[in-house]
């Protein structure tokens, strides 16, 4: 579809006309997506490490039985049991520390100096290492089970505050995601929401300034704001002033800097359900992408925006809706900064719009897993900041090509 065809569409629904994103030349969705390298040596890196016990043995007893009686592998056979027990069920650390015993014995008894004082030192310091090992496995497994216990927990926090969208809603096809920075957290400060009302499909996606339990807190806020304004107010508009005030109540509460700081921005989206439309209220989020069945990409970007939730103190701006036709087939991407800011080694940030010009998926949830994959890698695996992802596609025919 022709983006200047679409921006004309979208003035006649008495809004600004969205901003057409470029194609450049190759599409990059023309490649395949590699295979991590990093993912590859740690994964190879963690292999090596589970055998590490064995070849500390199988060493130790070529060394104790190639070299004088004065020298010992004693070091050897010890650390075996000790590497096993972090790694190693506690079977299986008992079973190192018995093979490590049986080691030392089989080259003492070989060379004939099993009841030799030295060949007994070491025989009870492997036996003290092997007995250290299982104590240290019993230790390292209980902490695994409170470990697990506080990630169910944070699981189920997660779906509390951010549950899982229906694949369908409204007749549209839905996929969510939400990746992480920090290393076994669930939630943090980003969050999506979507839900079906008189007035068609309306969708939020929102980042919250700060981390922590007051970013939770302010996410459960808005959420819940959203569902209730979502259902009630007959324009998105309206929505987003609920959110405000919301929020604003929310800010009474605190205490601290976030009383007079805090502020969530936000970007809100209306899918009529008897109309190829979508509307957009932009309160200073990233503009949503428009992915159309042949691969043409449009950013719904307002030329006035609003700001953040939370910041209605410092003035008043009314909100104004982008509208923008929705045909059948194409996909509606929202996503936080976490994705567009997204920083390589060389400090260049991952713009997702040029990445998917031209390229075409089989669904919502097909395009989000290939923004994560390619995400991850771009960043080498680490990201620096939440990331949020909501992609919602009017079911239709979908143009030849992949991604």
């Amino acid at each position: 579809m022709n983006p200047e065809r679409v921006g004309q569409q979208a003035d006649e629904q008495r809004t600004d006309s969205p901003v057409p994103v470029p194609a450049p030349d190759p599409a990059p969705g023309a490649t395949p997506v590699p295979t991590d390298p990093a993912r590859r040596r740690i994964s190879n890196a963690r292999a090596f490490v589970r055998t590490l016990p064995a070849l500390l043995i199988a060493v130790g007893a070529v060394y104790d039985y190639v070299t004088p009686s004065d020298f010992t592998a004693a070091p050897l056979f010890t650390a075996a049991p000790l590497v096993a027990a972090p790694l190693y069920s506690l079977r299986g650390t008992v079973l190192t520390g018995i093979l490590a015993l049986a080691a030392v014995f089989a080259v003492h008894l070989k060379l004939d100096i099993v009841l030799n004082v030295d060949s007994v030192t070491e025989s009870a310091t492997v036996a003290t290492a092997a007995v250290l090992a299982v104590l240290i496995n019993i230790l390292v497994r209980r902490s695994d089970e409170r470990l697990a216990s506080v990630r169910e927990i944070a699981e189920s926090v997660q779906r509390a505050v951010l549950p899982e969208p229906e694949e369908r809603i409204g007749g549209l096809e839905v996929a969510a995601r939400y990746e992480a920075a920090q290393a076994d957290a669930f939630i943090g400060g980003d969050l999506y929401a979507v839900q079906d009302s008189p007035h068609g499909v309306r969708l939020v996606v929102g980042d919250v300034r700060g981390k922590g339990m007051g970013a939770v807190a302010a996410v459960a806020v808005v959420i819940g704001a959203f569902r209730e304004a979502a259902e009630q107010e007959a324009t998105l508009e309206a929505v987003a002033c609920r959110l405000e005030r919301a929020l604003a109540r929310e800010g009474t509460r605190r205490d601290g800097l976030d009383a007079f700081e805090g502020f969530t921005t936000a970007v809100l989206a209306e899918i009529p359900h008897d109309a190829d439309v979508v509307r957009i209220v932009n309160r200073g989020h990233p503009p949503p992408l428009l992915l159309h069945a042949d691969g043409t990409l449009v950013a719904l970007a307002t030329e006035d925006p609003a700001l953040p939730l939370g910041m209605g103190e410092l003035g008043t701006w009314p909100d104004r809706a982008v509208a923008a036709v929705f045909p059948r087939g194409a996909t509606l991407l929202l996503h936080t900064d976490g994705l567009s800011e997204s920083r390589d080694e060389r400090g260049e940030f991952y713009d997702p719009a040029p990445r998917l010009v031209g390229r075409a998926f089989p669904g919502p949830d097909a395009l989000l897993t290939a923004l994560a994959e390619e995400v991850r890698r771009h960043t080498g695996g680490a990201l620096t900041d939440d990331m949020a992802l909501l992609a919602v596609r009017r079911p239709g025919e979908l143009a030849e090509g992949g991604s």
